[in-house]
C-alpha cells in the first residue's frame, strides 16, 4: 500500500515537471538536435529584489536556530527548471553557479524525475545502508554502471564517500598507509608502531607530510585544511600540521603574449616543489603525497600549462610520492572531457583522483597499490550513498545520450569570445579572461567592485560566483547551451554599463 502511495507521488511529480503546455517553456535548442527535448524557461523573471521578503522572513527564523551569515536566499526547487533556480519570492534566475557547481544536467532533470517515479527505486531511497560493512545486492553492478564506466586512465578501483572533503581526507589516509607499508617492505607493524598510534606519537603516528600549493581548496577537514590555502576564514583558529606548501603558477595573459613567461613561472615553481620535497625528507617529514587540482577553483581558478602537469607528476615519481589529482570541482564534464586532467594527455595521470560535486557522491579513484592493506583503515558508517550511483548512473545515460561534453565545448567556446569582447569593452573593469569548457573566470579589477556586479546580476536574474580574490567564476550545468550564454552576455553588459 504504502509502495503503492508512493509510486502515484512520484508519477504525479513527474507529471508536474514535464509541464508540456507550461508558459515560457522552451521546447528545443536551436543548437540542439531536432529530437532532442529541453524543459527550460525562457528567461529570467525577477519580482523582488534578492533576497525578497520570504527569503528574508526565512533567514530570520533559521538563525535562531543556526548561523545564517553565507545563506543568500530560499529556494523554490519544485519550481526550478533546467538552468534556472527559483526562489521562494518567486524570481527565476538564470544559474551560473548551479549550487557551487554541483548540479551537473540542471533543475528537474525530466530523466531523474522518471527515475525516481521507478518503482524499483524505491528502496534504495529508503534504505541507506553501512556500505563498508552490508552493502545491497547490486551494489557492484551499479558502481560498474555508473563511477567505473568513466574511471581515469589506469584505475579500476574506486572508493565511494560522502563528499568531496571526506574523499580528500581518506584519499590522504590512504597515500600514507601506502608510504608507510613500503617503508616497511610490506612486513605487518610492529609492536612498538601499534602502541605508539594510540598515544599519537611516532613510529605508530609517523612525522609524514603531503605536499600543497598556495590558492589551493581540498576541503574543511582537518588533513584537508592543512592543505587549502585559498582564503584565511577557513583555516582560522584551527590547529594545524607542518606541511610544506609550494607556490602555484601565476600566469600572465593573454597566453599566447607571455608564452616564454609563463614557461619560466611553472619552471619555478617545479624547482621549489623538488627543493621543498628534498627540504622536508631533510627535516624528517619526508613528503608522501602531491595534492593538486587541474585548476585551482576556490583560490581563484588559476591554470597551469598541461607540460607543468606532466612535469609534476614526474616529479612525484621521481621522489616516491604519490600523485594525487583533486578533481572534485573540475570532473564531471564543465571541461568539455569528463575529467579536466585528460586535457594534460597522459596514458598514466595520477596515483589517486578524488571528485565529488556534479559527480553526485564523493569518492575516490586509485591505483591497485593505493589499496589499502586491511579492513576498517578506510572507513566510516555510511561510506557514500547508493541512491547517488543510481542518480549518477542516469546522469551519465544523459551525457552521453546529449552530445553534452560536446555542448559544453560549443557554449564554453562562446562564452569565452562573449567574457573577451566585454573585457576589450570594459578594460578598466576586467581583465584576465580564462577557461576551459564553460569552466571559466574572469578578473574584476577590485574585491568591491567585484561584490557589486555580483549583486546588481542577481537582481537582474542572473547567478554567479566568486573566487580568489577578486574573479567571477562561471559554473553552469552541462545543459547550458548557446543561447543561454548570450542571455547572460547581454545581462552581464548592462550590469557592467552601470560601473563604467
Amino acid at each position: 500500500m504504502a509502495s503503492s502511495m508512493i509510486s502515484r507521488h512520484f508519477a504525479l511529480s513527474l507529471q508536474k515537471n514535464l509541464w508540456l503546455s507550461a508558459p515560457g517553456c522552451r521546447y528545443v535548442s536551436k543548437a540542439a538536435p531536432k529530437t532532442q527535448v529541453e524543459y527550460d524557461y525562457d528567461g529570467p523573471s525577477m519580482k523582488t529584489s534578492v533576497p525578497g521578503p520570504r527569503s528574508q522572513e526565512l533567514t530570520k527564523q533559521l538563525g535562531d536556530i543556526q548561523n545564517v551569515g553565507a545563506i543568500n536566499f530560499f529556494c523554490n526547487y519544485d519550481e526550478s527548471r533546467g538552468n534556472y533556480l527559483v526562489d521562494v519570492d518567486g524570481n527565476r534566475m538564470l544559474d551560473i553557479y548551479t549550487q557551487i557547481s554541483s548540479i551537473p544536467i540542471g533543475y528537474n532533470h525530466p530523466a531523474l524525475i522518471k527515475l525516481m517515479s521507478d518503482p524499483s527505486s524505491l528502496s534504495t531511497l529508503v534504505n541507506r545502508p553501512a556500505l563498508g560493512i552490508l552493502p545491497p545486492e547490486n551494489f557492484p553492478d551499479k558502481l560498474t554502471e555508473s563511477l567505473l564506466s568513466v574511471a581515469p586512465s589506469g584505475m579500476a578501483r574506486v572508493q565511494t564517500m560522502a563528499c568531496g572533503s571526506c574523499s580528500n581526507e581518506n584519499a590522504y589516509k590512504a597515500m600514507f598507509i601506502w608510504y608507510r607499508n613500503k617503508e616497511r617492505g610490506h612486513n605487518n607493524p610492529s609492536e612498538e608502531d601499534i602502541s605508539s598510534c594510540m598515544v599519537n606519537q611516532v613510529p605508530g603516528c609517523p612525522d609524514l607530510s603531503i605536499l600543497s600549493f598556495m590558492g589551493a581548496f581540498h576541503g574543511r577537514t582537518m588533513g584537508c585544511l592543512a592543505t587549502t590555502h585559498s582564503k584565511a576564514i577557513h583555516k582560522l583558529d584551527v590547529p594545524s600540521f607542518d606541511w610544506p606548501i609550494a607556490p602555484f603558477p601565476k600566469l600572465q595573459y593573454p597566453l599566447e603574449e607571455f608564452s616564454r613567461e609563463n614557461a619560466q613561472e611553472e619552471a619555478r615553481c617545479l624547482e621549489e616543489v623538488e627543493d621543498l620535497i628534498v627540504k622536508w625528507r631533510q627535516k624528517g617529514k619526508p613528503v608522501a603525497g602531491i595534492v593538486i587540482e587541474p585548476i585551482q577553483a576556490e583560490g581563484g581558478d588559476n591554470h597551469a600549462s598541461p607540460d607543468f602537469f606532466r612535469n609534476l607528476r614526474n616529479i612525484a615519481r621521481k621522489h616516491g610520492c604519490a600523485f594525487h589529482v583533486d578533481e572534485v570541482q573540475t570532473g564531471g564534464g564543465n571541461t568539455g572531457k569528463l575529467w579536466a586532467h585528460e586535457h594534460w594527455g597522459m596514458d598514466d595521470p595520477a596515483d589517486i583522483v578524488s571528485f565529488s560535486k556534479k559527480l553526485l557522491t564523493g569518492g575516490y579513484y586509485h591505483r591497485d597499490e593505493l589499496q589499502a592493506d586491511k579492513p576498517y583503515r578506510i572507513f566510516n558508517t555510511w561510506m557514500g550513498d547508493p541512491s547517488k550511483n543510481l542518480l549518477l548512473a542516469e546522469v551519465l545515460n544523459v551525457i552521453r545520450r546529449e552530445n553534452l561534453l560536446e555542448e559544453v565545448t560549443r557554449s564554453g567556446k562562446a562564452l569565452l569570445n562573449g567574457l573577451y569582447d566585454l573585457q576589450a569593452q570594459f578594460p578598466g573593469l576586467l581583465s584576465r579572461a580564462r577557461g576551459q569548457g564553460t569552466f571559466c573566470a574572469i578578473d574584476i579589477c577590485d574585491d568591491a567592485t567585484r561584490s557589486s556586479i555580483l549583486l546588481k546580476a542577481r537582481d537582474k536574474g542572473v547567478l554567479l560566483g566568486g573566487c580568489g580574490d577578486r574573479s567571477i567564476r562561471f559554473r553552469p550545468s552541462l545543459v547550458f547551451k548557446e543561447y543561454h550564454v548570450h542571455i547572460f552576455l547581454n545581462i552581464f553588459s548592462e550590469v557592467l554599463a552601470q560601473h563604467k
